[in-house]
């Protein structure tokens, strides 16, 4: 009996993932994947949404395929790839935008959100149908789960009404697929302000714990997070934003539930809970930043890896795209 399939993917935008990425999404794919028949995918195309300059964005892209690998994403179980390296996701997205309605596309929160704050001369189209290349990237794959941050759940539901669309005028052609958001407690905020989420574009370096730091200043970085005046170990997310984030780090990483570790710290004060948090994150980070470092090392090698994963991704996503191109009634090439 075959797996159920699973896709996912993140952009790379970074030369680092950081430590919400391996909470929200990594750590989470690398259990998911011994369930699942499961894609994950590098989505440079999402990337281009956002100026770029060439050679860092090729730069990025090996660094993000590593990291994936370095997390224990696995080319050998998992279909790895770079979106961009398998065209049909390009060709499957015209055909999803014709049948996009242009006030559906414009009520997604991100877009709107975005547009409000540059204005309609600095937002391009591309961010316009962001979510509907999101739903062909997931509809390729006939994909029966979508594991995504809680801010990507509508465009999921998007790409669920846009298969449902399709199927009712064409016959049934796209798996609809559910999304599997993360709990709310897997949230990672900034160290130094947390009550924002923890991102790439935070006003401080001291905030982001990145997977590709040196293990001594993701230490420092630890120790010097923003806590409180109170002194005790405890959740509570709207009195003590630092520490429970913290405690959402250290339960996430270490698999024991929050009260334990609040036990084990009581009457012991920040100063050794930070320390052990440090600990922690350190052990964690280090294998994944040695594997990472290794896998950049050899560019060539990394590209065949990457090569032999869209060799894969392309062979489902094909004929997925023949099958829609029969539907929509485009002729048959002789």
């Amino acid at each position: 009996m075959s797996k159920p399939r699973l896709y996912s993917g993140m952009q790379p935008s970074a030369d680092s993932l950081q430590i919400g990425n391996y909470i929200g999404a990594l750590m989470q794919w690398r259990d998911l994947q011994e369930a699942y028949d499961a894609f994950f995918s590098v989505v440079d195309l999402h990337a281009l949404t956002q100026p770029n300059d060439p050679a860092e964005l090729r730069e990025k892209t090996r660094r993000t395929a590593a990291q994936y690998i370095a997390a224990g994403i696995e080319p050998s179980k998992s279909t790895l790839y770079v979106q961009s390296h398998v065209p049909a996701h390009a060709e499957l997205s015209w055909i999803l935008s014709t049948i996009t309605g242009f006030g559906e596309a414009g009520r997604m929160t991100q877009f709107k959100d975005k547009s409000q704050r540059y204005g309609a001369d600095a937002t391009s189209v591309g961010l316009f149908t962001y979510p509907v290349l999101m739903a062909a990237d997931i509809l390729l794959y006939q994909a029966d789960i979508v594991p995504v941050g809680d801010d990507q759940k509508q465009h999921v539901e998007l790409t669920r009404d846009l298969a449902e669309r399709f199927n009712s005028r064409y016959g049934t052609t796209f798996t609809v697929p559910m999304p599997v958001i993360q709990q709310d407690t897997a949230r990672i905020y900034d160290l130094q302000n947390p009550t924002a989420k923890m991102s790439k574009s935070a006003e401080s370096d001291a905030g982001v714990l990145w997977l590709l730091d040196d293990p001594a200043v993701s230490a420092k970085k630890v120790m010097r997070a923003v806590t409180d005046s109170e002194g005790s170990v405890r959740y509570d997310r709207e009195e003590k934003p630092g520490v429970s984030n913290l405690l959402v780090i250290y339960a996430a990483l270490t698999g024991r539930q929050i009260p334990s570790i609040e036990d084990e710290y009581a009457g012991r004060g920040y100063g050794d809970f930070k320390k052990g948090l440090a600990e922690v994150v350190v052990a964690e980070f280090g294998p994944v930043r040695e594997r990472a470092l290794a896998l950049l090392s050899d560019p060539a090698e990394l590209d065949r890896v990457l090569a032999a994963n869209a060799a894969r991704a392309e062979a489902v996503a094909t004929r997925t795209l023949a099958d829609v191109y029969d539907r929509v009634g485009l002729l048959r090439r002789a």
